[in-house]
């Protein structure tokens, strides 16, 4: 049995569909899956356990004819028995048709759905980890969406407990505050930027409130300048650079409280059970957080980042 499922989106998107792969796998514990991806988000499968490879094709730029055929080519050279797709554009639903696959199973509504053999109601109004195992009702799997779970290499572990012991943290727990965002949801306009004033507000606070209370922050490719300009606030904070997700996940495996906006790390501290406080802007907390009184989401009334106070953010912090 080969399966290949095909995920466009950013590395949060990979995570919310890993229960999916994993309730493939279990019913299909011989099957091999793969994933086509976007190049932005193929460090996702770092984590995956249920993957056994990965195929780059970046869905969100205009593809050309070449590009699409090179796809097409890929696919019908390995035989795929299953095809999964959660695009719903037309031409992606055109290539699985071209692939003979011969179950192809997407959404119902979508403008590919011509060209499937099982189209699934698309619910947009839940969970997305939910909304994308839907997709296996189209192979007659009915079970209940698993949690988020991660398989973190055990390098990657071992890598954190020598971070952890570089940044003093080995005896005590800590917070871990994720306030970046990429430039691809800079450049749409997507609003998941927490103003640096209102963190540095959180974080004089939890200096008054709890002064021997270690402070971690994350510093990715892009939040030089964000995590400098904390800084600045109080010379106690502590930064951690991790190379990877797997790295990444260990160190918020540690954390006592994560702190962040909407982004791959808070999926991230979901799939390890980190007790979250994510914030949210124009997005909705119910489709990308679980029910849970662990993973609180705070959305602005206003549905812009910058109109949630710090207060309110605290209130929820010592409330907890």
């Amino acid at each position: 049995m080969r399966i290949v499922a095909l995920v466009p989106g950013g590395i949060g998107d990979q995570i919310l569909f890993f229960p999916t792969l994993d309730d493939l796998k279990r019913s299909y514990p011989n099957a091999h899956i793969d994933v086509v991806v976007e190049p932005r988000a193929k460090d996702a499968y770092r984590v995956s356990k249920a993957v056994h490879s990965t195929i780059v094709f970046d869905f969100k730029e205009r593809n050309s004819l070449a590009d699409l055929g090179n796809l097409l080519g890929v696919i019908r050279e390995r035989e795929y028995d299953i095809a999964l797709s959660l695009g719903q554009r037309w031409t992606v639903g055109l290539l699985l048709w071209l692939t003979g696959i011969p179950n192809r199973v997407g959404y119902a509504g979508s403008a590919g759905k011509t060209f499937l053999t099982s189209a699934v109601p698309l619910k947009q109004n839940q969970y997305a980890a939910q909304m994308y195992h839907d997709l296996l009702q189209g192979l007659d799997i009915h079970t209940p969406t698993p949690e988020l779970a991660l398989s973190v290499p055990a390098k990657d572990l071992e890598w954190a407990d020598g971070e952890r012991k570089r940044l003093g943290l080995q005896s005590s727990g800590y917070v871990l505050i994720h306030g970046g965002s990429s430039q691809l949801a800079k450049s749409k306009g997507i609003d998941k930027i927490y103003p640096v004033a209102s963190w540095k507000g959180i974080i004089q606070d939890f200096d008054r409130r709890q002064p021997d209370l270690p402070i971690v922050l994350v510093q990715g490719p892009e939040d030089a300048a964000f995590v400098a300009a904390l800084q600045e606030t109080s010379p106690k904070l502590k930064v951690t650079t991790p190379a990877d997700i797997g790295k990444l996940a260990a160190m918020i495996a540690g954390a006592s409280l994560m702190l962040c906006t909407d982004s791959a790390p808070m999926h991230l501290a979901v799939a390890v059970k980190t007790y979250t406080l994510a914030l949210f802007g124009p997005t909705d907390p119910k489709k990308l957080l679980p029910e849970s009184n662990r993973f609180i989401g705070i959305k602005s009334l206003t549905g812009k980042m910058a109109d949630i106070s710090p207060q309110t953010v605290l209130e929820k912090v010592w409330s907890s």
